[in-house]
């Protein structure tokens, strides 16, 4: 028996638009926060930037819990000293160097600085991804002197971090001097460490702007390294308040 059959060829969906039709609208945004075809816009590349750096800072911040915790336990454990056969208590407070109080005026000062340049690249980057697709306004790119300034006080931090070590150093503690010597060297030093990771973050924002690359661009950058600025001085004076009031 024969059979027979049709064939039929299938269009592209089309939306209704009126007596017309067209493709369907593709949504989501270039590195100029307009619309794209299929990149994520300003706002989504920008959530997504923070969550990437809550994730990153966690192991930060556990790292610095088992330092507390360490810092509280071995200031009540007795150690054994072989001169006396006896267990002593070998905790000699440290007397912190008055430069740190001074150090952390200019990490806030810094910090202060680093939340008007994030503002005013955001309050740059929404005006541009608001805007019909065309060139960017000029006022886009302007300079970020609160950036300069935030740069040029961390690296100020960390020079008198620095000069606060070799006052601690020239009063006789150093880093295996006592217990409570090493843990200040520890904290301040992992807290350092950090920290210039944090300048190397707004170096790059920096260059980012000198290059003149998409304002949404650079301000998920320096959205990103303000946040991770501000962690970065919250840390410190809680650093600073630990070593001075538990000890």
């Amino acid at each position: 028996m024969a059979s027979f059959s049709t064939t039929a060829t299938l269009d592209e969906p089309q939306v209704s638009r009126g007596n017309e039709g067209g493709a369907p609208p593709i949504f989501g945004g270039g590195d100029d926060g307009r619309a794209g075809r299929g990149l994520p816009n300003y706002p989504t590349r920008l959530r997504r930037a923070r969550l990437g750096l809550l994730v990153a800072l966690t192991p930060v911040l556990m790292l610095f819990v088992s330092f507390t915790s360490a810092y509280v336990m071995r200031q009540g454990l007795p150690t054994w000293d072989t001169r006396t056969n006896q267990l002593v208590h070998d905790w000699i407070p440290v007397k912190l160097p008055a430069l740190l109080w001074v150090n952390t005026l200019v990490l806030l000062v810094s910090s202060v600085g680093m939340e008007l340049a994030r503002r005013q690249t955001k309050v740059r980057a929404a005006a541009v991804s608001t805007q019909p697709a065309g060139p960017a306004p000029a006022g886009a790119e302007g300079k970020m002197p609160w950036l300069t300034m935030t740069i040029a006080l961390g690296l100020l931090f960390l020079l008198g971090q620095w000069m606060a070590w070799k006052r601690l150093a020239a009063s006789g503690f150093y880093v295996a001097t006592t217990p409570s010597s090493s843990f200040v060297y520890l904290l301040t030093g992992a807290h350092a460490v950090h920290l210039m990771g944090g300048v190397v973050a707004l170096l790059v924002a920096g260059l980012f702007v000198l290059l003149r690359r998409p304002v949404t661009t650079r301000s998920i950058v320096v959205d990103v390294a303000g946040w991770y600025w501000h962690f970065m001085a919250a840390l410190w004076v809680y650093i600073l308040c630990l070593l001075e009031f538990a000890r």
